[in-house]
Formats: structure tokens, sequence, C-alpha cells
């Protein structure tokens, strides 16, 4: 039989082609701070559909996890930009801190109507201010959901001095004249280096995709203070600080080589929760939400079945 040459196999498309139809966004004014969100609807409402907020990481805003809930269908996700970040407003009444973002966690739960039964989910920075807002507040919400979550200090270890520079580009940044400022923080060149030392997948295709999503939203924040309060509040805390207090359930989803929450502090983080559960993705870095949703998706799925609201 004559074989076809049909030229080069076709790269599995990165999203279902669901989520378009699952979407639908809004807004809400807290305090004075406009806050964007969208909203993911399940396909179809099941025994299982639980409704997640989820709560992005720093410089990010809602598009870095829209691979993770396009692989879950069958589930409910909430995604604010956070306050300075994306499309929402600064807050207006106070600095960037872990405490206001908890705070803001509060009211936004209480504008949709979010009740105890909600699942908390945080990747990165966001897995600081889920773990501290639950820690302040044990039964609004349940379970909790942690990706890649910053386990340890920051500015201790080999990782240190590293991060003290990263201080010392974000104060820089905040203190030269506008103009100047601005075109350091948005580098296409810093961010090109950031990207390409996070990303650990070797596929071409999803390469370009991480690279232009960070391209597209890393720089999409409200001002300089801002940016340089929230940078310093995500190395100033981390979740072992308030690992004893979390009571709930927690599901921790690891990355192998991450270089920034390093595995080593995971398995520390996992020995201190009451009642943890940590699962280790191997070949992937920081970048879990971008390079592995599937099996992250899975981890969540059945956690969330292991616990039922």
């Amino acid at each position: 039989m004559e074989q076809v040459d049909t030229g080069p196999a076709q790269a599995p498309p990165l999203f279902s082609g669901q989520l378009d139809a699952r979407t639908r966004a809004g807004s809400v004014d807290l305090q004075g701070c406009n806050v964007d969100y969208w909203v993911y609807e399940p396909v179809r409402v099941t025994p299982e559909t639980r409704t997640i907020l989820v709560i992005h990481g720093f410089r990010g805003d809602h598009h870095g996890l829209l691979r993770i809930a396009d692989q879950l269908p069958e589930m409910r996700l909430i995604m604010p930009d956070l306050p300075g970040f994306g499309s929402s407003d600064a807050f207006a009444d106070g600095e960037h801190s872990v405490m206001r973002y908890g705070q803001f966690i509060s009211d936004f739960m209480a504008a949709l109507g979010l009740g105890p039964e909600t699942v908390l989910l945080g990747h990165s920075f966001g897995s600081i201010i889920a773990s501290h807002f639950v820690a302040a507040n044990p039964r609004a919400v349940f379970p909790l959901v942690l990706i890649n979550p910053i386990a340890a200090p920051a500015l201790e270890g080999p990782k240190g001095i590293m991060t003290k520079l990263a201080v010392l580009y974000y104060e820089a940044s905040a203190r030269l004249p506008r103009a100047l400022g601005l075109f350091l923080l948005r580098s296409r060149l810093i961010v090109r280096v950031m990207s390409v030392a996070m990303a650990k997948t070797r596929d071409k295709q999803l390469l370009r995709f991480i690279h232009g999503q960070h391209n597209a939203y890393f720089s999409a924040f409200a001002n300089r203070d801002s940016l340089l309060e929230s940078f310093k509040a995500s190395v100033g805390s981390n979740v072992s600080e308030v690992a004893r207090d979390l009571t709930l359930p927690v599901l921790l989803v690891a990355g192998e080589k991450d270089e920034i929450a390093m595995l080593a502090d995971q398995h520390k983080l996992a020995a201190l929760l009451p009642d943890g559960t940590l699962h280790v993705i191997p070949g992937v870095g920081h970048l879990i939400h971008y390079e592995t949703p599937e099996p992250a998706a899975g981890f969540i799925r059945r956690f969330l079945k292991d616990h039922p609201a």
C-alpha cells in the first residue's frame, strides 16, 4: 500500500477549545479598588463539581492558570487579577502586603457570595497569600491547594543572594525617573532571561507559548510602588511560617526542578502540615501551570474527591 507523506506531525493544541465557551468576565469595586475577574463555568455540573478561587503569582495575572482551568472542565473556577496586577487597580487604602491581600480575599469572597465550601488555590506568591489567609480565617474555605508553594524564606539559603539582588533591582526601578524605571521593569530582555531560566520544557511550541505569555502579561502592573511592595511581600513571607496553623487538608503540587521553591523545602513544608499531601511532578520547575497542567489537574481532582465539601 502506497504511503502518502502528509508532512510533519501537528503539535497537540495547548488548549482544548472548550475554555472560551466556559468563560465570563466580571468586575467588582472593593473599597475603591476595581478588581477584574473571570469565571470558568463547568461544562456540566456533576456531584464532584466545586468552586475554586484561584490566586495567581507575582507579576502574573489570571492568564497564567488558564491551562489548569482548561484541564478541570467539571469545576467552576474564579480567577481575579490581584490588585496591582493585570487589569485590576492597585489598592487605594494601604500597601500591598500579604495581610492586605488576605483582606482582599475576604472582601472578594463576600462580594461574590462565596461560602466556606469554596476551594482556595494559590500559585507561587499566591500560595503565600492563600496560606496566610487560611491561617487567619481557618473556616473560610475548604480545602487548600498550593501549586509551586513558596515553602522557605527567599532571603536565606543558596538563593538568598539572587533574591537580594532582585530586591535592589525593584528598589532602583522604583526610585529612578519614571520613564527609566518603567523601561527597566518592562525590559523584554530581562523578562526573556527570567522566562528562559524558569522554563524546563524542551517542547518548542510550549516554549514559544511560555515566552509569549511572559512578554504579554508579566509587565501588566498598576505602578512601580505597588509592584515594589508586592515583591517585598513575596520575598518577606512564606508558607512554612503558618504551616502548623493550617488545620484543613492541604495539597502541595511541587516541581522536581523548581529553583525558586526547591524540592527539599517542599518535603520540609509537608512535614509541618497537620494534614498535608505532597505530589511532585518530575522534569518541571516553577511553571507547573504552563508546562504540566494535566497532572496538576489530576492531583487536584483526586484531592477534592477525597475531601468533599
